[in-house]
């Protein structure tokens, strides 16, 4: 039965400010229409101000959004730092959802190529993304730096993470992860690393601290990692992608360096140290650097924005399924 059209105004009004599913120090504001070119996903803070997800997020959980993030102001759970993780696209979805880099406040935004929206195919026997996806904030795999282990530049975008808890997550949301490893992916001849993580709020956190106890409680988990991401491209016409380490995860101790990496190469970015290209670094809250704007720019930049709207369709072959032999 469909709502009256009060109620349903009421409801899409409520999904744009972010008031179904709150979270609870961030909020997201929809505008444009899902599933469209235009959709996109602001972020707000605590304080009701937008922000950038990629710059203003600190990357390490418990740090103070306006200062510089030290270590000794992480929040941990016993030994375990935790590491604040920003949603883009929940287990079993298909559309690839992304941190628009290249737009000012960087809002989530659907992905394209050639002008159409992106999807990623249903291969035996997944269906769309077979973990929570999305990237940590303040970090930057830099395409001017050749990666030392892999031979190659990095993708250009924040670090990836595959958020791999009991629950579906929702685009958008922040939620504090444990690392746990890493894969190092070569997409394209670039260095693009997969962070393993968890939510630190999952039900089974307490058993998983490492890459060896997601092979003990998720036994199977880690090589369908390593399936989807070989093949992921191939139903568009690519070819399989390789792995540095012949495909082997490597820990959390490494996984944390590779993040504090990226983490100083971000900085460099946002203190205007390196060429950071198309990226847009407009930020609210980052100490000292020269790409800050005010309030008021911020909330101009959303307003711009189309206002939310009722969604297009899923294209219908979005629901293909591709079996690939072994």
């Amino acid at each position: 039965m469909r709502a009256p059209p009060g109620l349903s105004r009421l409801l899409l009004a409520a999904r744009g400010w972010g008031l179904l599913g709150a979270m609870s120090r961030y909020s997201t504001e929809q505008r444009g229409r899902p599933n469209s070119l235009d959709y996109r996903l602001y972020f707000k803070n605590a304080h009701g101000k937008y922000i950038s997800p990629f710059h203003d997020i600190p990357l390490f959980a418990g740090s103070k959004e306006d200062k510089e993030i030290p270590a000794k102001r992480s929040k941990t759970t016993g030994s375990e730092v935790l590491f604040n993780m920003i949603v883009e696209a929940p287990r079993w979805t298909n559309a690839k959802m992304e941190i628009a880099t290249e737009e000012p406040l960087n809002p989530i935004k659907h992905d394209t190529k050639k002008g159409k929206l992106r999807y990623v195919a249903n291969i035996f026997p997944h269906k769309g993304y077979i973990w929570n996806y999305g990237a940590l904030p303040q970090t930057w795999e830099d395409p001017n730096h050749m990666d030392n282990v892999t031979g190659c530049c990095g993708d250009n975008d924040p670090i990836d993470v595959c958020e791999i808890g009991s629950k579906i997550l929702s685009s958008g949301e922040v939620v504090q992860v444990k690392v746990l490893g890493v894969l190092g992916l070569v997409d394209e001849g670039e260095t693009d690393w997969k962070i393993i993580a968890i939510n630190a709020d999952d039900p089974e956190a307490q058993q998983i601290h490492d890459i060896d106890d997601v092979r003990k409680h998720k036994p199977g988990y880690l090589e369908a990692t390593v399936d989807w991401f070989q093949l992921y491209k191939v139903p568009d016409g690519k070819p399989e992608n390789h792995f540095a380490f012949n495909g082997e995860f490597k820990n959390k101790d490494f996984a944390v360096e590779i993040i504090k990496s990226t983490h100083e190469h971000w900085k460099a970015l946002l203190h205007k140290k390196v060429d950071g290209g198309t990226i847009k670094c407009t930020n609210l809250l980052v100490s000292g650097s020269p790409f800050c704007c005010s309030e008021e720019d911020a909330r101009s930049i959303v307003q711009s924005a189309p206002a939310l709207m009722n969604g297009d369709s899923v294209p219908p072959e979005v629901d293909s399924w591709y079996f690939f032999p072994k």
